[in-house]
C-alpha cells in the first residue's frame, strides 16, 4: 500500500505534521512518539514527502537530525499551511474570527492601549489578540498571527511591510552604575563596556557602532526579560526603542537617550497572501491613532 504522494497524489496534512515534528525533535524516535506513529511510518512520510518535492528536508548524516537549506525554508511554509488549517476547523471560529497581532517586545509603545480599546469599540465582532512571541517576525512567517509589529529591516520573504512611525533609541543602563548618571548618551559611552545582545528578537547588533569603535565585549540572551535581567543585574547596557522604556520599566534598570543612533522604523508586516479580512482595517486605525498622538 502507498505511504505518500506520488504521481496523481498530493500531499496531505499528515506529511506536513510529520515533518514539523521531526523538525522541532531533531530526531525520528521522538517525532514519532509525539505523533503517536511508529518510527518507520514518520520514515516514509517524510521520505514521500521530499520524494513529491524533489529535494532533501533533512539532513540524515547524524545522529540528531538537522534541515537542509531547503529544509528551513520549507518549515516555515508548512507550519504556516498547517496553523491556516487548524484555525479554519477550529471549533467557534466560523461565529468569532479573531485577528492575531503579533510583536517581540514592545507592541505599538506608547500607542498600544488606544490601538487596542478604539478596535474594541469600532469592531467589537472580531477580537484584537496581542501575542507576544519572542521570534523576529513574531511568529508572522509560522503562520501563528495574522500580522506582526516589527522594528528595524525584516528581510524574511513573503512579507509586506508598511512603515508605521520612526522611533528614536534608548540606551538601558543599569539603574544604579555610572552611565544612570548622564541626561543622554552616546554609542562610545556604551562600547567602553559589555552590550547585551537580543539575539532572538531584537534588533541592536555591534553593526550599529561605527568600524573601529564598536564594543570589545558582548552578552547574548534569547528575549526581552533576560534582557533586562543582565542589564540590571550589571551584566551589560543595551540599546532599544524608546517605546521599550515605556512598555518595560524596570526597577533596575535606567533608560537614557542615545543622541547619535539612527531611529528605529516600527513596520507593520503580514504575508504577501490572501489573510484576514479586517486586516486593512488594522492598519487604517494605525495610523489614525500615531497620527492623533502626533499632532497633539
Amino acid at each position: 500500500m502507498s505511504t505518500g504522494p506520488g504521481p496523481g497524489r498530493t500531499v496531505e496534512l499528515r506529511h506536513l505534521r510529520a515533518f514539523l515534528a521531526v523538525a522541532e525533535a531533531g530526531n525520528v524516535t521522538r517525532a514519532a512518539a509525539a505523533l503517536r506513529l511508529t518510527q518507520p511510518a514518520v520514515s516514509r512520510t517524510l521520505a514521500a514527502l521530499e520524494q513529491h518535492l524533489g529535494v532533501r528536508l533533512v539532513d540524515r548524516s547524524t545522529h540528531h537530525l538537522s534541515l537542509t537549506p531547503e529544509g528551513v525554508v520549507f518549515r516555515d511554509k508548512a507550519a504556516a499551511a498547517v496553523a491556516a488549517f487548524d484555525e479554519a476547523v477550529a471549533p467557534g471560529g466560523l461565529r468569532r474570527w479573531p485577528l492575531r497581532l503579533g510583536h517581540a517586545w514592545a507592541a505599538l509603545g506608547p500607542y498600544t492601549t488606544p490601538l487596542l480599546r478604539s478596535w474594541q469599540q469600532r469592531h467589537p465582532e472580531t477580537p484584537l489578540e496581542l501575542l507576544r512571541i519572542d521570534d523576529r517576525t513574531a511568529g508572522l512567517t509560522r503562520g501563528e498571527v495574522d500580522a506582526a509589529l516589527l522594528r528595524g529591516p525584516v528581510d524574511a520573504p513573503g512579507l509586506v511591510t508598511e512603515v508605521l512611525l520612526c522611533e528614536d533609541r534608548v540606551a538601558a543602563v543599569t539603574a544604579d552604575g555610572p552611565l544612570a548618571a548622564h541626561a543622554t548618551l552616546r554609542l562610545a559611552d556604551l562600547a567602553g563596556g559589555p552590550i547585551v545582545l537580543n539575539t532572538v528578537s531584537g534588533t541592536t547588533t555591534v553593526d550599529l557602532w561605527p568600524p573601529g569603535a564598536r564594543p570589545a565585549a558582548t552578552v547574548t540572551v534569547a528575549n526581552t526579560d533576560d534582557w533586562l535581567t543582565a542589564i540590571a543585574a550589571g551584566r551589560g547596557s543595551g540599546v532599544s526603542a524608546a517605546s521599550t522604556a515605556d512598555t518595560h520599566p524596570h526597577a533596575g534598570v535606567a533608560y537614557r537617550p542615545l543622541v547619535d543612533a539612527p531611529p528605529l522604523p516600527l513596520l507593520l508586516a503580514r504575508r504577501d497572501a490572501p489573510g484576514h479580512p479586517a486586516l486593512p482595517d488594522l492598519a487604517t486605525l494605525a495610523h489614525e491613532i500615531i497620527g492623533q498622538n502626533i499632532a497633539r
